[in-house]
């Protein structure tokens, strides 16, 4: 898709060539009345049902035909006052019927591009384009474009914020991609069922409703809290595995590009440069086979997950994408706290450690649940030292390091005297780090 830039320069001023969105837009826009009724009657059942008795079968028909047409009416004209434009210099979407908004997307301020196509968006060949924009708390998207038109504007947007002139911007096509993993559905499965919380909430489903009758003797509480119970155990895993079914990561120059879902297909990418911290979550029942799950902190963006369980050796590969030039510590080279700290943590204290590297911060937390968080020098935010008064009876602290996003990584129960020195020399780190760090750019 084509979409010239309008701007003054020697060859004078360029035409902007406005477009509309797939013509089926308008079926999901007529659904706004239909939403307003279901929520009217959600607030207010009693009086739903009420006035839905009082209906005869005549005012039934006659608003049916007012409703539908307007209905219909409402999404088209809602489609129509929309357009959208590609500039040298920004992306422009007007929308709205009654309140006209116009949204200003500058293009270098955008960091991912992610193509949505849910499952009746599927069987309609149209996708949906989210637009992920640095300091903007809410997603702006473009529902719906044809499959081809997406995949079209979204590689436009990305050579135009990648700095390619307007002129070849469309002729860059999507950059190719390398695969780099792909989660077997049985390896998801039996991850899913190797998780605590699937076993916690299945557990509650077995042992709450015996409880509950020993207690009432009523068949009707026992039902009405034993099946909601069950259910979420059993929908909490399948959610899961349906979203996050066919995982695939790969790698290209706008970044990691992760393909998921069973029912609805997401296109998301972790933009380079934006990760600012990552971390490894490895669950009790995951050890024996060496499985673990990669995180990550996105400054701007929602993506929260790498990859979903891989080996340990494959994640670690997947990281050092993210993560140029970082090697993810071993356990034993983490430091733990001095045994001291059991005072203040029983038992616990021992899941704790830290290591500093030439290039991140690293912690763990966890004795059974380990979780290791690795975060870039260049990309801490801010250094602080924490104690509390049982803390420093026993000459122990902790070190903050907060991040770009608005993320906290501790150090916890640290010797007084290092936890001083850790603040220190972080700090210093932190601006070292900063100053040779790459610039945030596109495809660089």
């Amino acid at each position: 898709m084509t979409a010239p830039g309008a701007t003054d320069d020697v060859r004078g001023p360029r035409q902007v060539s406005e477009h509309r969105l797939h013509p089926v837009t308008p079926f999901r826009r007529a659904w706004a009345p239909v939403a307003v009724l279901v929520g009217w009657a959600v607030h207010d059942p009693n009086q739903a049902q009420e006035q839905l008795t009082r209906l005869t079968t005549t005012t039934l028909l006659i608003a049916l035909a007012v409703f539908v047409p307007v209905a219909a009416a409402y999404g088209f004209l809602s489609w129509w006052f929309t357009h959208f434009a590609v500039t040298d210099s920004e992306l422009r979407i007007r929308t709205g019927l009654l309140f006209r908004r116009t949204a200003h997307i500058r293009l270098e301020r955008i960091q991912a591009v992610d193509v949505s196509r849910p499952l009746l968006a599927r069987i309609a060949g149209v996708a949906k384009l989210r637009l992920d924009v640095v300091g903007a708390d809410k997603k702006d998207e473009l529902a719906f474009l044809g499959e081809d038109e997406a995949r079209a504007l979204r590689a436009e947007l990305l050579a135009r914020a990648a700095g390619f002139a307007p002129e070849t911007a469309h002729e860059v096509g999507e950059a190719p991609a390398r695969d780099l993993l792909r989660v077997p559905a049985r390896d998801l499965a039996v991850a899913l069922v190797l998780t605590g919380a699937t076993w916690g909430a299945l557990a509650a489903a077995l042992v709450v409703p015996p409880v509950l009758w020993l207690v009432t003797h009523s068949v009707v509480t026992v039902l009405a809290t034993g099946l909601p119970l069950l259910g979420a155990a059993g929908a909490r895993s399948a959610g899961r595995f349906v979203g996050e079914y066919d995982w695939t990561v790969a790698e290209s120059p706008d970044g990691l590009r992760i393909d998921r879902g069973l029912l609805d297909r997401t296109h998301e990418t972790v933009p380079p440069g934006r990760v600012q911290t990552v971390r490894i979550v490895e669950p009790l029942l995951w050890r024996r086979r060496g499985w673990v799950r990669v995180e990550l902190d996105v400054a701007g963006s929602a993506n929260s997950v790498l990859v979903p369980v891989a080996p340990r050796a494959v994640a670690e590969t997947v990281v050092a994408r993210v993560l140029p030039g970082v090697t993810v510590p071993t356990a034993a080279s983490l430091s733990r706290p001095p045994r001291r700290a059991g005072r203040c943590v029983p038992l616990w204290w021992r899941g704790y450690g830290i290591a500093v590297t030439d290039t991140v911060f690293a912690t763990r937390h966890g004795l059974l649940h380990r979780s290791l968080a690795l975060v870039p020098h260049a990309k801490v935010q801010s250094v602080r030292l924490a104690q509390g008064p049982w803390q420093r009876l026993w000459r122990l602290a902790a070190v903050h390091v907060d991040t770009g996003a608005n993320k906290t990584v501790t150090a916890r129960l640290r010797d007084a005297q290092e936890a001083a020195r850790l603040l220190h020399s972080q700090a210093e780190r932190s601006r070292t780090g900063r100053r040779t760090a790459q610039p945030d750019r596109w495809m660089a």
